[in-house]
């Protein structure tokens, strides 16, 4: 009995749609992964959205856990953004051979960080990011090496967050970096460090505008903001006027289920007496 051989065509790299919003100048929608289930990350998807913002930073997220939300991207075909804790690029390594699309790094220290940074997440010439043939994002070795190299500088998407003096004080020159996509700022740590916790302080928007304004006249990087967030409310079309290219949109999943759960507790409350 005669058996027919072929080979599989290979499965190019996934779509990245943060960074195909960012090429046609439209705002990308994320939103936030705090379940510890890869199932969020697939529900996200089917929601529509562009990208899902798995954080590492202020969840007990392990690498494991990470990379199974990462294939679950992949399988509904919404962007895998992670974020980080800290500027670390053996952390960085494993995500992006494991197949993420997008690395955000928080608390970047100034310029020299996000050097730092890009050479961590870009394959020469752009950085040097360490190289293995037979990973997860190289299709176990089913790419070219040159095709995957290539792809990988071209699609994946890096943002560095500026929350400190530092990263502030030098937020024009790190827009500028070739390598760098997104430069964000985090309202929480941003109003810590102005030292202002009223999210309707004016003091706030108008030093927020001003670094808008910085990042745009750079002419590299887009901006980064969140829509919504608690600390600093911003509309979508807030976001638009101040060029922000990407924004994870508040409240996250954790909250909206939370309050759902108190308005029904109320309901039944208010009905039975």
């Amino acid at each position: 009995m005669m058996f027919a051989t072929s080979v599989k065509e290979t499965v190019p790299m996934q779509e990245n749609k943060v960074r195909k919003a960012l090429r046609e100048n439209r705002l990308a929608l994320g939103t936030y992964v705090t379940f510890a289930d890869p199932q969020v990350v697939e529900i996200i998807g089917l929601a529509g959205f562009d990208a899902a913002f798995i954080d590492m930073e202020h969840t007990t997220f392990d690498l494991g856990l990470v990379t199974q939300m990462i294939m679950a991207a992949d399988l509904v075909g919404v962007t895998s953004m992670i974020r980080i804790p800290g500027n670390d690029e053996n952390l960085i390594l494993r995500l992006l051979d494991a197949g993420a699309q997008g690395i955000i790094i928080p608390h970047i220290d100034g310029l020299e960080g996000a050097k730092r940074a890009v050479d961590a997440v870009r394959y020469a010439p752009l950085g040097h990011r360490g190289g293995a043939g037979g990973t997860r994002a190289a299709r176990f070795g089913t790419v070219s090496w040159d095709e995957h190299t290539r792809t990988s500088n071209d699609n994946i998407v890096l943002s560095v967050m500026t929350e400190d003096e530092k990263g502030i004080s030098e937020i024009g020159q790190i827009a500028q970096l070739p390598g760098i996509d997104l430069v964000s700022i985090g309202p929480t740590d941003f109003s810590e460090y102005m030292g202002i916790r009223d999210p309707q302080s004016p003091v706030i928007r108008a030093r927020l505008e001003e670094l808008a304004a910085e990042v745009k006249a750079a002419g590299g990087a887009k901006l980064s903001m969140p829509m919504n967030h608690p600390a600093f409310p911003l509309t979508a079309r807030e976001l638009q006027e101040m060029d922000v290219g990407y924004t994870h949109v508040a409240p996250p999943p954790t909250a909206l289920l939370l309050r759902s759960l108190q308005q029904r507790i109320s309901d039944i409350q208010s009905e039975i007496g």
